[in-house]
């Protein structure tokens, strides 16, 4: 205990709480497993790594707005058993985001298509990449007030730099000539440097019909299409068996 109360500020002050905080612990497994010192320190030395490696998942997840619960290990599959799980298990390697392309998640409302794009941000969280969710009905609007108060610049920068960007809901609403004009700024930051997840009720098929401008969906949907992994969900809602809190 006399030790501890020496070690304590000293850890304090370079930051190693994690070694303190698994201290004794560590000391009681050292003596009944007759480590050596090495291995002692080795131990030790994971516990603040481990440590560090959680508070950083903590904050990317927390600047990410990614709810943290939807992960592939709590997706059901068995609910829908037409989703191709292999697909979903290897996105989830994230090799996608390695390769700099996009994943397109469509399906009727309730199938999973926001909990899939959660989950795969999750990986990519916990894999250390930098992630943001979005919703398209509220980026739009965000990105309109942008331009009067002198932040448009600035959130676009963001969108540009993010490694794994998720989209939802698009082709939920109508979109104006202003609306398709950011989508093209955005995807034209991203194409080729950075991934993006969408989901969308519409087929894919179905994006430049939806879009308004033939011109502006051409030139935004070839930076989106192009080489994305595609997932198409069918089946009934997973909704209908929630309970009413």
């Amino acid at each position: 205990m006399e030790l501890r109360h020496q070690l304590t500020p000293h850890l304090t002050k370079l930051r190693l709480s994690g070694m303190l905080q698994t201290l004794e612990a560590r000391d009681r497994q050292a003596v009944d497993g007759h480590w050596s010192y090495i291995e002692f320190l080795a131990r030790l030395l994971e516990d603040e790594v481990e440590r560090r490696s959680q508070k950083q998942l903590a904050l990317r997840l927390r600047r990410a707005t990614v709810n943290g619960t939807k992960t592939l290990e709590t997706f059901d599959f068995a609910f829908n058993p037409t989703i191709n799980r292999q697909q979903v298990l290897q996105l989830g390697s994230c090799d996608f985001v390695r390769q700099k392309r996009n994943v397109l998640i469509c399906g009727p409302t309730g199938v999973g298509k926001t909990f899939l794009a959660c989950a795969l941000a999750n990986q990519a969280c916990r894999q250390g990449r930098s992630v943001l969710y979005v919703r398209l009905p509220r980026l739009l609007p965000a990105l309109a007030i942008g331009r009067g108060d002198g932040s448009y610049a600035n959130s676009l920068t963001q969108l540009a730099r993010t490694d794994v960007l998720v989209i939802d809901d698009w082709g939920l609403a109508p979109l104006t000539d202003e609306g398709r004009r950011d989508l093209l700024e955005i995807f034209d930051d991203r194409h080729g440097a950075r991934s993006t997840i969408i989901t969308s009720q519409l087929e894919v098929k179905h994006w430049h019909a939806s879009m308004g401008d033939p011109t502006l969906a051409d030139a935004i949907l070839d930076r989106i299409v192009h080489q994305a992994h595609t997932l198409d969900l069918d089946g009934e809602s997973l909704r209908k068996n929630e309970k009413p809190e």
